[in-house]
């Protein structure tokens, strides 16, 4: 006997990969209590469309399901299958998000034990590198009937612990099985029931530490799933820092779409300054680039705040930077790269001694203009050459606009309006108009500016006035 207590194997269909936006379109359960075993299978009517990428993975149609139940019909059946059970699935975390997910949009919580088996594998046969499930069925020659459906992968579940147990010994299992579910989902002294709440949906985080201090903020498009794997630090999301300090509370804000994530934790970082967040604590000074244009003259770069200068309505800036040291540097990349004259540019100094010149002369990186070797003209054209490339753009609309994000399944639709490059604010679709203060911002400016460039799927826009 494996485990002590009722387990089950369980894998799922969706209609995608999206925690958040897809659906369940077929679940199969395999129960097992002591020696009793139970099987347990049923499409779904997800009540939204199987991408044909999906359908001819899977082989379920949108004619299978038109006539099963939706996830709401069979909630109340199928939580007391699941409720308590140690739940077993090729990784775990997608196919009990989703079953939270669904059991949380009818009012109903799952709360279960779970034990991956991709980490099963890589414990029992460690000596292989791929552990998907695959590799696994022709790795240990298991013949099933309908691969990619609900039922027979849970069914190759089965037959993979039946065939380690044959192969290594029971002894062997329990162990490697007892070893996966001792490594810790929360490193010592983080409480579950901090995470346990989080929902596995797309989202901003807020992770607290004593006396109200803001330690770092991020998004997912799994909440709870990221909150668990950074704060295990198991690699998946080895990009976010791990957090040292005592954690007090975890706070989440769910949002409609990929955009308004990034809009809100560019607000959190700003208004918070979260102490693991490096991001937020770099130099925020606000600055571009000018050109004098003095006729005949050498063009003259001249640095330019944001406190001072409307940048939303001021035409040939170049580059966006945080502090004039980052802008200075860029400019002397920009003098390197095109055989400008950086102390014509203002970036160095011009020594007193007469024809001499600046410090790229000797290295060939400066073609004389700070010695009559190179007129203005030519100097010009080259520094507005390079620095074309960093111009800031004008804004493309004759009025406001709102990005529409839309929740596919709920039809709950948000707006994001901008002016000018600046974010106004978030609204419901026919709410009142904003009335927030424009303030141009460089994070905002990038974002839309990407969005712009590859709209979202799921998303429109929409001129205003």
């Amino acid at each position: 006997m494996l485990f002590d207590i009722p387990w089950a194997i369980v894998d799922l269909e969706t209609t995608g990969g999206h925690i958040g936006r897809d659906r369940i379109t077929e679940i199969g359960l395999i129960m097992l209590d002591g020696d009793q075993l139970r099987r347990y299978q049923t499409l779904v009517n997800p009540l939204q469309p199987i991408p044909p990428f999906i359908e001819n993975m899977t082989g379920i149609s949108n004619e299978m399901v038109q006539a099963q139940p939706p996830f709401a019909d069979i909630a109340a059946e199928l939580l007391p299958m699941l409720q308590g059970r140690l739940l077993l699935a090729h990784n775990v975390r997608f196919d009990y998000g989703f079953l939270r997910n669904e059991f949380r949009r009818v009012g109903l919580r799952l709360q279960s034990a779970t034990l991956c088996t991709v980490k099963l594998s890589r414990r029992l046969y460690p000596q292989h590198f791929k552990h998907n499930l695959d590799s696994i069925i022709q790795r240990h020659g298991l013949q099933l009937p309908d691969r990619h459906r609900a039922m027979a992968d849970a069914e190759a579940l089965l037959l993979f612990l039946q065939s380690a147990m044959a192969e290594l010994g029971e002894e062997a299992v329990q162990l490697a099985i007892s070893q996966v579910l001792a490594q810790p989902d929360l490193p010592p002294g983080v409480d579950a029931a901090l995470v346990d709440d989080l929902p596995d949906l797309p989202g901003v985080y807020t992770i607290w530490g004593e006396e109200g201090a803001a330690l770092y903020v991020g998004r997912a498009s799994n909440v709870r799933g990221k909150v668990v794997s950074q704060l295990a630090q198991d690699g998946k999301y080895g990009k976010d820092p791990s957090i040292q300090r005592p954690i007090r509370r975890i706070e989440c804000q769910e949002t409609v779409g990929d955009l308004g994530a990034h809009l809100l934790e560019q607000r959190l970082l700003r208004e918070l300054q979260p102490f693991y967040n490096h991001r937020s604590r770099l130099a925020n000074d606000l600055c571009s680039i000018q050109l004098d244009h003095g006729q005949g003259e050498f063009m003259r770069p001249a640095i330019v705040y944001a406190d001072q200068l409307d940048f939303s309505r001021t035409a040939d800036l170049y580059g966006l930077f945080r502090s004039p040291k980052e802008a200075r540097k860029v400019l002397a990349e920009i003098a390197n790269g095109n055989g400008l004259c950086q102390s014509v540019l203002g970036v160095e100094a011009l020594t007193s001694r007469k024809g001499v010149g600046c410090a790229g002369i000797s290295s060939g990186r400066c073609r004389g203009a700070c010695i009559g070797k190179e007129g203005a003209p030519q100097h010009n054209m080259r520094l507005m050459q390079a620095l074309a490339r960093i111009k800031v753009k004008p804004w493309p609309f004759p009025a406001p606009v709102a990005v529409v994000e839309t929740d596919e399944v709920t039809g709950v639709a948000v707006e994001h309006v901008f002016d000018r490059w600046c974010y106004l604010g978030s609204r419901a679709t026919g709410e009142q108009a904003l009335a927030g203060t424009p303030s141009f911002d460089i994070d905002t400016y990038k974002l839309l500016d990407a969005y712009l460039k590859k709209p979202a799927e799921g998303s429109s826009l929409r001129l205003l006035g």
